[in-house]
């Protein structure tokens, strides 16, 4: 039976999410790839065991991760019963829903009542789980009026089913903070954003990071190695196991412009002067910002996880750094 390290939250301070007692990892386990069906059991353990024995207490998921759709959130599901049911209380666990997901009107995504509830269900019972700790509305849905979305979400808090709630694509800081004052308004605070932030995409600067400041939330980002492309694999070009190469629908071959190779290169000489590889480069610099509570990291195999862990070793940046950095990201 498994036992995990017992000096697991002495590698790194937790940080506190926006203006709530929620507090997580500096990073967080996704479980987008490399827990569906496709990726062998053993493997998957070995990935969880790592990340938990090294304080990494939050793993992220939604409603369609996996090969097929649910599978990682039915994986994650054994795992808690048969290797982490002990440590439950020491984990958040959080799922989101606002895919397409099953047949028909109401499996097709959104942010409806008819939806979202479903979907939450759903997921609890294939994580088997009675409530999960974070719930998100995984994308803003046009079409459903943000007071019925506001009011379903502050259900699911009302209900047990979720502790905290937030939310991810397409909610803009406008319709953030809308958003806000109708959870208020059932007393259930908009606690977490989930969006993109990395060297390559840094929209967020101008919008969500201000909106966060002045709301209170919390951040917790995705995607800081761009799909793959700061992990170091492309700074000579396309390798022909890589990514890009098997065809990958988020990170193709117009990603991989002279443009972008010339900023990445760059950058890995900045890294390389701070004894860094570009990837813990990358992931230093998301974290760089106070507002960001976590950044959510990928991994295949155990070593990606401790090599990310570096990061954390070298989170400050002199002010020289940071414009070198302006310079070529801002391009």
């Amino acid at each position: 039976m498994y036992k995990a390290e017992e000096n697991r939250y002495t590698s790194f301070k937790y940080r506190k999410v926006g203006h709530s007692g929620l507090v997580l990892p500096p990073l967080s386990l996704g479980c987008w790839h490399n827990f569906g069906d496709n990726t062998a059991i053993e493997q998957q353990k070995q990935i969880l065991y790592t990340a938990f024995d090294h304080g990494i207490n939050h793993f992220d998921l939604a409603n369609n991760y996996g090969t097929p759709f649910g599978s990682a959130e039915k994986n994650i599901g054994y795992f808690l019963k048969n290797d982490f049911k002990r440590y439950r209380d020491e984990l958040i666990i959080s799922t989101k829903a606002g895919w397409d997901m099953w047949a028909g009107p109401y499996g097709q995504g959104g942010s409806g009542r008819k939806y979202l509830t479903a979907s939450l269900d759903q997921s609890l019972n294939r994580l088997g789980l009675d409530y999960v700790d974070i719930f998100y509305s995984h994308r803003y849905d046009a079409d459903t009026p943000l007071e019925e979305t506001a009011q379903t979400l502050a259900d699911f808090v009302r209900q047990g089913k979720a502790l905290y709630i937030g939310i991810s694509s397409g909610y803009t800081p406008e319709l953030t903070s809308k958003l806000t004052q109708l959870l208020a308004q059932y007393n259930v605070p908009m606690t977490i954003h989930q969006p993109v932030y990395n060297l390559l995409n840094r929209d967020l600067e101008k919008d969500i990071l201000p909106a966060a400041e002045s709301e209170n939330f919390g951040l917790i980002t995705f995607s800081p190695l761009a799909q793959g492309l700061l992990g170091g694999r492309y700074l000579n070009g396309i390798p022909n196991d890589s990514r890009v190469a098997r065809g990958s629908q988020y990170l193709t071959q117009e990603h991989i412009q002279p443009q972008i190779l010339d900023q990445i290169n760059q950058l890995n000489e900045i890294a390389k002067q701070r004894g860094q590889t570009l990837a813990q480069l990358a992931i230093s610099w998301v974290l760089r910002h106070k507002s960001v509570t976590s950044t959510i990291i990928g991994a295949s195999q155990s070593q990606q996880i401790l090599e990310n862990l570096k990061s954390l070793d070298h989170l400050d940046f002199s002010a020289d750094e940071l414009r070198m950095i302006d310079q070529i990201t801002k391009q």
